[in-house]
């Protein structure tokens, strides 16, 4: 019987990528010099967190990322942007989380959804993830078409297509 799983997942490599190529055109653009603008990312916690001395900065690196993370394939759905903060002195700082998993609401939106489809094919909740199953493979991939079309605030991937 055919299967796949949904998941949410990001590539911390090209995540990292993105960091450092955003950290290479700080030191390079001529609106920064002079400027104590910087962008770290922690792996462990899966977050990116970005500091300056202006909010207009600030926006600016959160650009510079999102441009970059798309060039490496990375959803933007996968940064959650937080508040613009104060730190001490003159300087501000905005953190940047990394989602990743399908939480029980986000799981049952999306088990909604294929129940809706009205297509002869069985979820279930497995933890993170979600297992389709279904007897024609055709079904499966209608199930995955009409998923990307609709628009949840979490990046879905899928995986381990089986015949």
């Amino acid at each position: 019987m055919p299967t796949f799983d949904i998941v949410s997942k990001y590539d911390i490599q090209e995540v990292e990528n993105s960091v450092n190529m955003v950290t290479r055109d700080i030191t390079n653009r001529y609106d920064f010099r002079g400027s104590d603008t910087t962008i770290t990312f922690n792996k462990k916690e899966g977050t990116i967190k970005i500091e300056s001395d202006s909010d207009m900065r600030i926006s600016a690196v959160r650009d510079m990322l999102e441009k970059r993370a798309i060039g490496r394939s990375v959803s933007l759905k996968t940064f959650k942007f937080n508040d613009i903060e104060k730190g001490s002195g003159m300087t501000v700082r905005q953190r940047v989380e990394l989602q990743e998993g399908i939480s029980k609401e986000n799981a049952k939106k999306v088990n909604k959804m294929i129940k809706d489809s009205k297509l002869k094919v069985q979820s279930q909740i497995q933890g993170e993830q979600i297992r389709v199953t279904g007897k024609k493979i055709d079904d499966l991939q209608s199930i995955i078409a009409s998923l990307k079309e609709e628009n949840l605030e979490i990046p879905l991937q899928f995986i381990n297509m089986k015949k």
